[in-house]
């Protein structure tokens, strides 16, 4: 099954089942059922709560429910609330060949709900942020609160998959968001420098790079359009995943590169991060490129270059949004 969030032109969001090329509105057709409107996948995740027998009767409640064409509507964030966004950075086989070090685990990052936006909608920069880019993943939506779940156990907490766009400036992460220090040698302890290269012992320096303008200004969180039950996805760690600029592919690669496979993110989350119901976590970005884009999602400036990015995955869709330069 799929799912969306958006409206129809002169209305309020409200939560879509796929049908096709048609949709049904769920709100409508479950109204007189629930006690709550039906706005978003949360408040899925909520009814179905409250109401254990709800998905599996989904298929016979929407099947003579009036539908509308899937072009007729302006798509949102398939979760307009979520406690957090969680991204995991370098997991790519072909990013982690520059590391100095491998970490051995999953590197975390937070996104702010608020630079969530929908299918469609418009990417912002400004073009004096620097360098850019976009980053193809795919995106688990948590189903069931996880704390400290094992790999085995972790799929059993995902409700479904989505695609996501981690739109990141390097500009703003090294020229705003990042700074150096020289520690002195009495505060210079060695699991500061075990990540790096070091260039002798009075080399003491420690770098610290925060993500939060960089990766969390508003619209550099596209997602969408369709949440598709984990049920209907198979191997996350098998997805192609394709991204364009205009139809021109600059990136082409499989979820199967990445360093570490999804459920191994999760569990790993669940140790230091209570994952709730509605949670997003990112698994990471395309590392292979194609024609005139030989570093695939690195080549491409979006701060120089405007059009639209198009993401497609395996089973999940196409999540495609516009590129506009914006004066801040």
């Amino acid at each position: 099954m799929q799912f969306a969030t958006g409206h129809q032109a002169g209305q309020t969001d409200r939560l879509w089942f796929r049908d096709g090329d048609t949709a049904v509105d769920l709100d409508a057709t479950l109204s007189k059922r629930l006690t709550r409107p039906l706005r978003d996948i949360e408040d899925l995740l909520d009814a179905s709560a409250a109401s254990p027998g709800l998905m599996a009767d989904l298929p016979g409640l929407t099947a003579s429910a009036p539908r509308v064409a899937v072009s007729a509507l302006t798509f949102a964030p398939p979760v307009r609330r979520p406690s957090k966004v969680l991204g995991v950075a370098f997991n790519n086989r072909e990013l982690m060949k520059t590391a100095h070090h491998d970490p051995g685990v999953p590197n975390f990052f937070l996104k702010p709900p608020s630079c969530l936006i929908g299918h469609g909608a418009d990417i912002e920069i400004d073009p004096s942020w620097g360098p850019t880019i976009p980053e193809p993943e795919i995106c688990a939506i948590i189903g069931r609160r996880a704390r400290r779940v094992t790999e085995a156990e972790a799929l059993d907490h995902v409700f479904g998959w989505t695609i996501i766009n981690d739109v990141t400036s390097h500009g703003l992460k090294f020229g705003k968001d990042s700074i150096a220090v020289t520690y002195p040698p009495a505060l210079a302890h060695p699991e500061f420098f075990a990540w790096r290269n070091r260039h002798g012992d009075d080399d003491r320096n420690a770098y610290f790079v925060y993500h939060t303008r960089s990766k969390g200004a508003d619209t550099f969180g596209p997602v969408g359009p369709w949440v598709t039950t984990a049920d209907k996805v198979g191997n996350p760690n098998d997805l192609s995943v394709v991204a364009d600029i205009d139809g021109e592919v600059f990136a082409r690669d499989n979820t199967a590169n990445y360093r570490f496979r999804v459920e191994t993110c999760i569990a790993e989350a669940s140790r230091y991060f209570t994952l709730e119901p509605g949670d997003m976590i990112c698994f990471g970005t395309t590392g292979k490129g194609e024609g005139r884009f030989p570093n695939g999602h690195k080549s491409l400036l979006l701060n120089r270059e405007t059009g639209r990015i198009g993401i497609s995955v395996d089973g999940l869709g196409r999540l495609e949004n516009g590129v506009r330069h914006i004066t801040t």
